[in-house]
């Protein structure tokens, strides 16, 4: 599925210059701030910071960062504070965007991300008008070499999994936001890496090529790019060889 997790993203990025490096850390450590300020600096009880530090660990962050993180979000290190925001979007040829924001400066980040809409060919929505084309839900990714499909879905079925899925290297296990604790605890000897996400709906869901899915990609890209934006979300299926070269 198009645009389901940002750890596809982590990974092509891999192998990133040091400046594209330092991009990423620096939202995934305000990732990391926001759920310590919110569930505490506890991991273990703490569902949305376990996840924001295995994206942290899947990107190299250091391990210094990641706990200088935790302590100011936790209040034992002056930080900024950041606001939670989500915005929604419609960009060409009918693909619709939902966008995640942490800043500090909220009339200066709906402002540029309004632009980069503007400019792409595309505009900012009000919430809700584009959000009812996806199902938020909870994914966890597993290796394929850790165990098969049937065993999987057998152990996931208790622990609230809706689906598992083939996701070319990986199965993916879709779940109730409510259940994405459970399931990732079960899922912990698997080494499963996972987040609460949107998909688009099936029926929502478009497939394009050519120019269409260049100009997609390209505004895909120049949201990730901006420094408040954690996540986006798209209900467009785009070619592997358009995302290589223009996508985030």
């Amino acid at each position: 599925m198009s645009g389901h997790s940002k750890w596809s993203t982590i990974k092509r990025k891999k192998g990133a210059l040091d400046a594209q490096r330092g991009k990423i850390f620096t939202k995934i450590a305000r990732e990391i701030m926001v759920a310590a300020k919110e569930g505490g600096g506890d991991p273990t009880g703490n569902p949305r910071l376990r996840t924001a530090l295995l994206a942290a660990r899947a990107a190299n962050m250091p391990r210094e960062n990641q706990d200088r993180a935790i302590k100011k979000g936790t209040g034992d290190l002056a930080g900024v504070t950041f606001e939670t925001l989500q915005y929604e979007g419609r960009g060409p040829a009918g693909s619709c965007f939902i966008v995640d924001i942490l800043t500090d400066n909220k009339n200066r980040t709906v402002a540029e991300i309004r632009t980069i809409f503007g400019k792409s060919g595309g505009e900012m929505v009000s919430n809700g008008a584009v959000s009812w084309m996806f199902i938020h839900r909870g994914v966890l990714e597993v290796a394929k070499d850790k165990i098969g499909e049937d065993a999987l879905t057998e152990r996931v079925l208790e622990f609230g999994g809706e689906d598992v899925q083939d996701w070319d290297d990986t199965w993916a296990v879709l779940c109730e936001p409510a259940s994405f604790m459970a399931l990732q605890t079960e899922l912990s000897d698997l080494e499963a890496s996972g987040e609460l996400t949107w998909l688009p709906k099936p029926e929502s869901e478009l497939t394009l090529e050519g120019d269409a899915a260049v100009s997609v990609a390209k505004l895909w890209a120049k949201l990730d790019e901006h420094d408040d934006v954690q996540k986006v979300y798209l209900n467009a299926a785009l070619p592997d060889e358009v995302l290589e070269e223009y996508g985030p």
